[in-house]
């Protein structure tokens, strides 16, 4: 791949020493044998120009050979002319120099060969390209005045004329001709590109024909709209086309007889150079003005382009996060299903030894542990989806404080911990509080200090600040722990962020608890932070705004029906979980039958005769989605039977699964047997 990208390079590089070294030789002949002047000077010399590009965009090796080739060509030629051969070599040398030098100052300026993509780049070349054309004209002159008696003023201006026309019409023309970025942009079809330089061509010959009309203004418009057409380039080689058709017409002074100024042949051919350097800066600016709304449009097009494929991106990875963390819940969860099912069995056994239901009732703590970090990886993934919906009703905030306190209480007594419950409030009402979600915060921050603190107390204080709308509500959990380092604060309520992270970390945790209280309070419109120095321990704080309001009648709950005696379908693909869930309702009386897969609960649904199905999801042949889907499509009563999800799928988007699919409740595993016998219940009374 690479050698032929060298290759295609070479042969570039060789087409254009081949081009420019014609067009060299043809421009020294065409302006030496036509058009010099009375002091034998020619008024157009494009060669100069051409020298200084070939030497701007060849290689080295094809430099050297340019160069040779310009100074062979221009002292034969000046031979040929006439000129003496001391004569020949001043004008070669001054000529050639004058190329190496605008070689060497434009490419020092631009670091490279110079990029006419702007109308101030133009300005900056011509503005390189006029000082260094000037002090070869004084050369020129003073040589010529000192050794061949020439007048120096006329010889001057002469000299800068013809040079300075050139330098700001074809170098600029060349660059922007052999510009990579002008060859890929306005990609126009051949007959358009053929057409538009045809009728330039014509309109030329007809303006300045004997027979013609002389109206160069006319030339403006075509020559406009091939720039709006072709872009920098079509604008370069349609005044290009209008400099190689008028300027042989003037020269041999065809245009004369046509705009009878008197002037000599030399004055009208500076003239219609500066005519075509007027057309081509006019076409070159509006090409390069739409050149750069074409970069512009590149730009944001490829901006777009990628900021799309970032967004696949993130959506692909949220995706992907999604199913690692149902796909990693589902796991964890199943066998935490056994763990706990089977313990709670156990415990409720009467033949145990004490030291046996003691380390039963640490697997049933370490079970709990580890259930408690799976519940907030899904509640903080609910909490980024977007999927919390708060439920504001009227709530006793120091009730709400009381209950969180009831539940870590024996944990912290265990410890050996006192807990401290203070409410001060003047209002003793109810306000219009989501209580689950408050009593979730709360009791993550009862937890921490659990957690974190090994001798002392814990205070729980809640104080309420009566105001003309709202009451302010400020909650307090204090302790005794190790307290936080200032400078590790700023961690506390960031996502999977933990205090100490190192591998001698005294505390274990996911490090979510924390960022679903922060969330959950924002959600609520209030704030949270803390307080707290190493060895004094911590505050945690949680202020929220609420009104008062006063309680409204609420309808009776609907009864439930005791779950004995109810006959139940057990689907589950796992022995064990089939195990647990038969025993635990087997404990409160249930007749329970099994089936290990959705196959086996179609077929046994459709005998009817049960209560309620317990469905799992993912289970060969047939999976609890399609098995719901087919117990539904049953005829009669037996495609109305109530079935409830049991399935370690607890995501928001898994749970909207199975209610899709018919379902109308859900269990999550591991199963907790007052969820259960409580949803059965609801159900049965529903029959």
């Amino acid at each position: 791949m690479q050698a032929n990208v060298a290759h295609q390079e070479q042969r570039r590089q060789d087409t254009l020493l081949f081009v420019l070294s014609v067009s060299l030789v043809a421009s020294q002949a065409f302006s030496d044998f036509v058009t010099r002047s009375p002091l034998n000077i020619a008024t157009l010399w494009p060669s100069n120009a051409l020298l200084a590009a070939g030497l701007l965009v060849l290689t080295p090796s094809r430099r050297i050979g340019l160069v040779l080739l310009a100074v062979i060509s221009h002292l034969v030629i000046d031979v040929m002319v006439g000129d003496s051969l001391a004569r020949a070599g001043v004008y070669t040398v001054v000529d050639v120099g004058e190329g190496l030098l605008v070689w060497v100052v434009t490419g020092r300026f631009f670091g490279g060969p110079p990029r006419v993509r702007t109308m101030r780049q133009l300005a900056l070349l011509t503005t390189l390209t006029a000082p260094v054309t000037l002090l070869s004209a004084v050369v020129a002159a003073t040589t010529l005045t000192v050794f061949f008696g020439e007048p120096f003023v006329t010889v001057l201006a002469d000299w800068f004329m013809c040079g300075v026309l050139g330098m700001s019409i074809v170098l600029p023309a060349v660059l922007v001709l052999l510009d990579s970025e002008h060859r890929r942009a306005f990609h126009r079809s051949l007959p358009e590109r053929a057409g538009l330089y045809m009728v330039t061509a014509l309109l030329t010959a007809a303006v300045f024909h004997p027979r013609g009309v002389p109206a160069p203004f006319i030339l403006f418009p075509i020559v406009v709209l091939t720039a709006f057409r072709l872009g920098p380039r079509g604008a370069a080689s349609a005044s290009m086309i209008v400099a190689c058709v008028a300027i042989p017409l003037t020269v041999r002074g065809l245009w004369s007889d046509q705009i009878f100024t008197g002037w000599p042949q030399a004055q009208q051919n500076r003239v219609v150079q500066a005519f075509v350097g007027m057309l081509f800066v006019t076409s070159l600016a509006t090409g390069l003005a739409l050149a750069q709304q074409e970069r512009l449009r590149r730009l944001l097009v490829r901006r777009e382009q990628l900021t799309r494929a970032a967004r696949s991106r993130a959506l692909a990875a949220n995706e992907a996060k999604t199913e690692f963390l149902a796909t990693m819940s589902h796991e964890i969860r199943t066998p935490l299903n056994s763990v706990l099912g089977f313990t709670q069995l156990l415990v409720g056994r009467q033949d145990l030894p004490a030291d046996a239901r003691r380390q039963l009732s640490l697997i049933d703590s370490a079970g709990t542990a580890l259930l408690t970090v799976v519940n907030d990886i899904l509640d903080f993934s609910r909490v980024e989806a977007g999927q919390v919906e708060l439920l504001f009703q009227p709530t006793s905030a120091a009730a709400v404080l009381h209950d969180a306190v009831g539940i870590i209480r024996p944990e912290a007594e265990n410890k050996g911990l006192t807990v401290e419950v203070e409410v001060q409030d003047p209002v003793g009402g109810l306000h219009d509080l989501d209580g689950l979600r408050l009593r979730q915060v709360l009791l993550n921050l009862l937890n921490n200090a659990v957690k974190f603190t090994e001798a002392g107390r814990i205070r729980a204080c809640l104080t309420v600040e009566a105001g003309d709308i709202e009451d302010r509500l400020k909650f307090e959990i204090i302790d005794t722990g190790v307290g936080i380092a200032v400078e590790r604060q700023g961690r506390l309520f960031q996502r999977f962020s933990q205090i100490d992270s190192s591998a001698s970390r005294a505390y274990g945790g996911a490090g979510l608890g924390l960022a679903i209280s922060k969330a959950l309070v924002d959600l609520m419109g209030g704030r949270i932070g803390a307080d707290s120095a190493p060895g004094r321990g911590s505050v945690f704080w949680v202020e929220l705004s609420a009104p008062e309001v006063e309680v409204f009648d609420v309808a009776e709950p609907e009864p439930t029906a005791e779950p004995g005696a109810a006959r139940i379908l057990l689907v589950d693909d796992h022995p064990m979980n089939r195990e647990i869930g038969s025993a635990l309702l087997a404990l409160v009386g249930c007749r329970v039958e099994t089936a290990e897969n959705g196959q086996q609960a179609v077929a046994k649904a459709a005998r009817g005769g049960y209560d309620i199905i317990l469905m799992d999801i993912h289970m060969p042949e047939m999976d609890g989605l399609a098995a719901t889907r087919a117990i539904r499509a049953l005829e009669g009563p037996l495609g109305d039977i109530p079935i409830i999800a049991m399935s370690a799928d607890a995501l928001p988007q898994q749970v909207e699964r199975c209610y899709a699919a018919g379902m109308v409740d859900h269990v999550a595993k591991p199963v907790q047997r007052e969820v259960l016998y409580a949803k059965v219940s609801r159900w049965l009374a529903r029959k």
